[in-house]
C-alpha cells in the first residue's frame, strides 16, 4: 500500500548550505620551480619586515633626537627647569596616550642624547641605527666622542645586543681589538692583511673559565670547549667551530691541532694553538707546519690561505717579532687572561658624570623613576 507522503516541512530562516574549505594542493603537484619561487618571496617578506622595523626605529631615535635639542636649546636661551620638563611630559602623555617613550626621565635622556651628539648626521648615519636602549648604554658608559662613535660604529657592524655592547665596552674592546702581534703585512695581500688584523685582538679575555689556574694546555683546551659559546663570542664574529685535537696526516706523520676554526668573513681556516706558559720560539715553527697540513689536506681551490693563532699566557714582543720574521704562512701572537673584573677602569671611571652630578644639573627630582 502506497504511503501519503509527509507534508513539505516549513524552514524557519535561510536553509542551511554546506560550506567548502579551500585545500592546499599537494607540493608534488605544484610546478618544479614553485620551491623556489616561494623561498624568495619569504626572503622578500622577511627582508621588507626588517627594513620596516629598522626604518620605525630611525625614525624613532632621530625623533627623540629633535626633542632633545629642542629642550636642551630651551635651557640654554631661556633657562628651562625640570618642572617645564614635567609638564612636558604630562602633556605629550596626553596628547599621545597611545605612545611610549614620554617619561621625565627619558625626556632628560633625550636631552643628554642631543647634547652628545651635536651633529644631526652622523647620527642619522651611525646611532639612529640602534636601538634606544643601546644608544642609553653608549651614554652611560662611554665618556670620550670617539670612543662612544667607535662602540657604535661596531655594534652595527657586529649587531651587538645591549647587553652585548655593554659587555665589550667593560672589557676595552676597542684596546684589545687589531693588537695581537702578527706578520699579515707580508703574508697577506693588503686587503685580506687588513681584515685578519681586525678579526684578532689581544689580549683574549677567558673569565668564563672561573678562577682555577690552568697549568695544562689540555684542561685549558677541554674547558674553552666546554664553553664553546663564551669562546666564539670572545672570538668575534665569522668564527665557526671545526673541531678540537683534528688528526692530519702528512709524510706519514700525525699531527692533531688543538682547535680549528672557519672564518666566514676571511673565507679560510684559522688554526688555533694553546699554550699554558709563556710564548717560545719553537710555537711558531711548529705552527707554521700545522698550516702547511692544513692547506695540503683540507683547504678547498676557494679558500684563502690558512691563519694561525698562537695564545699564551706571556710573551716577549721582541722574541715574538723575530720569530714570526722570515715566515710567509699568516700567523698571530696574543695573550689569553683567565680572570678580569668586568667593570671601567678607574681613569674611566673619574671622567664620567656622577648620578649627583646629573640630578645637580638637571634637578632634584632626577632620581624618580618612571619609565622610559
Amino acid at each position: 500500500m502506497t504511503q501519503p507522503h509527509d507534508p513539505p516541512r516549513k524552514h524557519r530562516g535561510r536553509a542551511k548550505t554546506a560550506v567548502t574549505m579551500p585545500v592546499a594542493e599537494a607540493p608534488s603537484t605544484m610546478p618544479a620551480d614553485y620551491g623556489q619561487m616561494l623561498a624568495d618571496i619569504k626572503r622578500r617578506v622577511a627582508g621588507e619586515r626588517t627594513r620596516v622595523v629598522m626604518a620605525a626605529n630611525v625614525a624613532m631615535v632621530l625623533l627623540y633626537w629633535d626633542i632633545g635639542q629642542t629642550i636642551l636649546a630651551r635651557q640654554q636661551a631661556q633657562g628651562w627647569g625640570v618642572r617645564v620638563i614635567d609638564r612636558l611630559s604630562h602633556d605629550l602623555k596626553a596628547a599621545f596616550p597611545e605612545m611610549s617613550g614620554f617619561s621625565s626621565r627619558n625626556l632628560k635622556y633625550m636631552r643628554l642624547f642631543a647634547a652628545a651628539w651635536p651633529d644631526r648626521p652622523i647620527v642619522q648615519r651611525t646611532v639612529a641605527r640602534l636601538p634606544w636602549r643601546s644608544n642609553l648604554t653608549l651614554l652611560e658608559k662611554l665618556a670620550a666622542p670617539d670612543q662612544r662613535l667607535w662602540y657604535a660604529q661596531k655594534a652595527l657592524e657586529l649587531g651587538l645586543s645591549r647587553d652585548m655592547l655593554a659587555l665589550q665596552i667593560e672589557s676595552r674592546l676597542h684596546e684589545r681589538q687589531g693588537s695581537a702581534m702578527h706578520n699579515f703585512d707580508v703574508a697577506l695581500p693588503p686587503a685580506d692583511s687588513d681584515m685578519a688584523v681586525q678579526a684578532f685582538k689581544d689580549p683574549y679575555l677567558f673569565d668564563f673559565l672561573g678562577t682555577a689556574p690552568m697549568r695544562r694546555e689540555a684542561e685549558l683546551e677541554r674547558k674553552l670547549v666546554d664553553h664553546i659559546q663564551h669562546f666564539l663570542l670572545e672570538l668575534g664574529q665569522g668564527f665557526a667551530f671545526v673541531g678540537k685535537q683534528v688528526h692530519l696526516e702528512l709524510g706519514g706523520r700525525d699531527f692533531y691541532l688543538d682547535l680549528l676554526f672557519y672564518h666566514l668573513q676571511l673565507r679560510c681556516y684559522v688554526v688555533i694553538e694553546l699554550k699554558a706558559g709563556a710564548f717560545e720560539a719553537g710555537h711558531v715553527s711548529q705552527l707554521n707546519v700545522y698550516l702547511h697540513a692544513v692547506d695540503e689536506l683540507l683547504r678547498h681551490a676557494d679558500d684563502k690561505p690558512t691563519i694561525g693563532l698562537l695564545l699564551v699566557k706571556d710573551k716577549d714582543k721582541t722574541l715574538v717579532e723575530y720569530a714570526l720574521s722570515g715566515y710567509t704562512k699568516p700567523m698571530g701572537v696574543a695573550n689569553w687572561e683567565q680572570q678580569i673584573v668586568r667593570a671601567l677602569p678607574d681613569d674611566l671611571k673619574a671622567s664620567l658624570p656622577s648620578v649627583e652630578e646629573i640630578e645637580l644639573e638637571l634637578g632634584a627630582d632626577w632620581g624618580q623613576r618612571d619609565d622610559a
